[in-house]
């Protein structure tokens, strides 16, 4: 099926194509691991999974490569400062290799908490030192760079199109670049594609090179390895807007300075979580993360869901108060799919049929509907807002049956990722859980009216019983 995607370097929504038919490979830039990934940088991730999610759903095959940056990321995207891994190093007193582990596993933990569906090939930049080299060699014998005191410079003046991807003009450019000089650049938007260990003579992680001992730039790692899990060109690369002035924009430069060609099709990106009009960062003692949000009584999938009533191109501006909301619509989506599962069993428990046995041809009609304009949304542009709109329609619908809401859920979950399968019945408090077993109680000993009104006192509670072969299974209405 037809899929619109946004594409940064055109500015516009454009039908996409992959380069070869039925399949797509994708690059995603990675987390740099030296602290607690916040929530800010988790909504760029989810936009990728839903990403992914809606080019499997129109049946493509996926190879998603993701970077994990372990290595060469400064305080700041234009070459200034320490590297944070050793940053990260002295302030817990762990070696830099200790510390990247560490996170990197804190990170995957938490996109699994999110249903983040794993890359299909992850790859740390320490792992790749040498085809590193080798990408800066072959710019080297392309004329694309410089060298001053065992640093290698990028010479953006050879390449004509740098910063196309942010409209920037030569001057906005210059004038950006001088805020962060660097003596030794020719040119103040150059950067630097190998370290040598006369610029951090105190790095720890540092290799061999051509060029003296030290550590690669930052944008070099994204480049050397998208090129060598995925090829020379790729489908879609994709990140967090604060990627587009500096880090995409010297990716593109690199890459396609050494290739000789277009290197990525279709550039996306994920605005920012902001609170109270500021950007969450790390830096700025303002960064919530996932343990945060467990603390105030709050599951990870509840944010996962306020995530998907905002589309990923608008800020998505942060509030306990939004979070409450998106809590009450997960929980109260998650009830309703519970009763769906609960009354689409027969007498004896056991699961009868989802295909449509609703003969009202309005019914019908309306099943179809929704499942073409749920599709609809979420293949224009990733359309989540508007997907989950008409998902809650469909569950309000009275002219479907349960099992055909149930149906319909479990196939719009292919893109939510909301777990809508695994959903169970709740828990109860302990005095409700206590009629339900007092219920159980009068039925044993046949006293028929006061179980019923055990029962109407629990209805009139929001707790609805289904009685089963292995004893009652209950619902919040």
């Amino acid at each position: 099926m037809d899929v619109q995607l946004f594409n940064t370097l055109s500015r516009r929504v454009e039908h996409f194509e992959p380069l070869e038919p039925g399949k797509v490979t994708f690059y995603a830039c990675g987390p740099t691991v030296y602290n607690t990934a916040h929530i800010g940088n988790l909504r760029t991730y989810l936009f990728e999974d839903v990403l992914r999610r809606v080019l499997q759903s129109a049946e493509y095959t996926v190879r998603h490569v993701m970077n994990v940056t372990d290595v060469g990321h400064l305080e700041s995207d234009a070459d200034a400062g320490d590297d944070k891994l050793a940053l990260a190093a002295k302030r817990e007193h762990k070696s830099p290799w200790d510390i990247a582990r560490i996170y990197e596993k804190e990170f995957f933990d938490d996109c699994a908490a999110l249903r983040i569906l794993p890359p299909t090939v992850v790859c740390r930049a320490t792992e790749h030192i040498e085809i590193m080299q080798r990408f800066v060699q072959g710019l080297q014998q392309r004329g694309y760079t410089y060298e001053v005191d065992g640093n290698v410079y990028y010479r953006t003046g050879k390449f004509p199109d740098y910063g196309r991807l942010r409209g920037a003009t030569r001057e906005h450019d210059e004038a950006h670049a001088r805020v962060e000089s660097d003596s030794r650049k020719q040119d103040p938007r150059d950067f630097v594609l190998w370290f040598s260990n006369s610029k951090f003579p105190n790095q720890i992680m540092k290799w061999d090179s051509p060029w003296g001992v030290g550590f690669p730039g930052w944008h070099i790692e994204c480049s050397a390895m998208a090129t060598h899990h995925l090829g020379e060109r790729i489908d879609i690369h994709a990140g967090g807007v604060d990627h587009i002035p500096v880090h995409h924009a010297n990716e593109i430069a690199q890459s396609e300075g050494l290739l000789g060609h277009k290197w990525v099709n279709v550039w996306m990106h994920g605005e920012f979580l902001v609170l109270a009009k500021d950007k969450m960062a790390k830096s700025g003692g303002n960064a919530l993360t996932l343990n945060t949000l467990r603390e105030r009584g709050f599951d990870p999938l509840h944010y996962r869901y306020l995530c998907l009533t905002v589309h990923y191109r608008k800020q998505l501006v942060f509030s306990w108060e939004s979070l409450e909301s998106a809590k009450r619509g997960f929980e109260a989506l998650k009830n309703r799919v519970v009763s769906w599962k609960m009354q689409s069993r027969d007498s004896r428990g056991d699961a009868i049929s989802s295909v449509s046995t609703n003969n009202n041809k309005e019914g019908a009609a309306r099943l179809l509907s929704y499942r073409a304009r749920f599709w609809a949304a979420v293949r224009d542009d990733l359309g989540t807002p508007t997907a989950l709109a008409t998902a809650w329609e469909m569950a309000k619908d009275p002219a479907l049956t349960p099992a055909e809401k149930l149906a319909l859920a479990l196939e719009f979950d292919q893109v939510l990722g909301l777990g809508v399968e695994g959903f169970t019945r709740p828990r109860l408090e302990p005095e409700l859980q206590a009629l339900v077993q007092q219920r159980e109680r009068l039925r044993g000993e046949k006293r028929w009216a006061e179980a019923d009104a055990v029962r109407d006192q629990l209805a009139q509670r929001g707790v609805r019983l289904q009685d089963a072969p292995g004893g009652p299974d209950w619902y919040l209405s």
